[in-house]
């Protein structure tokens, strides 16, 4: 009997003939999915008035509506100077095919280090992880999405 999936990656509209490698585990064991720069970016050394860069995936992803996608460092990230400006990135099941970006998801990093730091397409750059969440009792929310990145601000 097949097995059937409901969550996965996906190349996003603009990016198919740029070989983007759909994420995979290093591990049987590991939580995240490995998720590659889809395009050469340098990250200049942090400054106060700095906003952070944004790494461009080339992937988009599907899953459940009461689950969201977790985007994290990589434990080798903070020790070339790579901190995630948010901490963690929260993806949510209806930003998949947003009309303004696709869903593309990307990484967004402030460099400590003294130096800028190069990050190659191909090089993994962060990790994404798949979790369920709860809701209130009281939970109203009915808004629609219609915007891609920071588009719940707009709502």
């Amino acid at each position: 009997m097949k097995e059937i999936y409901v969550r996965g990656f996906e190349v996003v509209k603009g990016y198919e003939q740029k070989e983007i490698h759909l994420p995979i585990r290093s591990t049987l064991y590991s939580a995240g999915y490995d998720i590659e720069a889809a395009e050469n970016v340098k990250i200049p050394p942090f400054q106060p008035a700095n906003k952070p860069t944004l790494i461009p995936t080339g992937l988009k992803a599907y899953f459940p509506k009461d689950e969201y996608m977790m985007l994290v460092n990589r434990s080798s990230g903070p020790k070339k100077g790579l901190v995630l400006a948010n901490g963690i990135g929260i993806v949510d099941a209806d930003y998949y095919q947003n009309e303004e970006n696709d869903g593309h998801f990307y990484f967004q990093y402030y460099n400590i280090s003294d130096h800028e730091i190069e990050i190659k397409k191909g090089e993994k750059i962060g990790q994404a992880i798949f979790q369920k969440f709860l809701l209130i009792d009281q939970d109203n929310a009915f808004n629609i999405r219609k915007g891609g990145l920071g588009s719940t601000d707009k709502i």
